[in-house]
């Protein structure tokens, strides 16, 4: 122990002596005036007018009718997280906007949610979310295009080649 002791002091003192980026006043280099040779002479530029004309001002009137700082009251809300990890929330505003979910956490869910469109259309989609991805149903959703449902039925008829790597042609590609 006394033998860590003394190391450590030794090192410390040799430390301490070497100076390392110490600042010095005395070496800072003083800056020398330029003699300017010749002295470039300045052209006045001429300025082009341009007519600057108003822009109208354009009303613009919002589809919601909200006034600004407005907040629109929450008239229901439940929330239930499990400690199973399944959970269920609903919520509904003053202005028909509702929302209600329930699943287990990051495995699957199905919800609704609605809302009035700015035509006084109800608007309500269902929707279920699992290992086949987010699938919305209802009458707003719109369908999926021939196009796409051939090429998903396709992909399904010719799935890639799983390819299996061994170490050395891992160690082969990072090369």
């Amino acid at each position: 122990m006394m033998k860590l002791i003394l190391a450590f002091a030794l090192v410390a003192s040799a430390a301490a002596q070497l100076n390392f980026n110490s600042y010095r006043p005395q070496q800072v280099a003083r800056l020398q005036p330029i003699k300017l040779q010749q002295v470039a002479r300045l052209q006045p530029i001429k300025l082009q007018q341009i007519a600057v004309q108003p822009v109208r001002r354009v009303q613009v009137q919002s589809q919601y009718n909200l006034t600004p700082g407005q907040q629109i009251p929450i008239v229901r809300q439940e929330s239930d997280i499990s400690p199973d990890g399944s959970y269920r929330y609903a919520y509904e505003t003053a202005n028909g906007i509702a929302a209600q979910e329930q699943g287990v956490g990051g495995q699957s869910a199905q919800g609704q949610f609605s809302w009035t469109s700015p035509e006084g259309e109800q608007v309500q989609i269902q929707y279920v979310a699992d290992e086949n991805g987010y699938q919305p149903t209802g009458p707003h959703v719109h369908p999926i295009p021939e196009a796409i449902l051939r090429s998903i039925a396709w992909n399904e008829a010719h799935p890639e080649p799983q390819l299996k790597y061994t170490q050395n042609q891992y160690a082969q590609l990072r090369q």
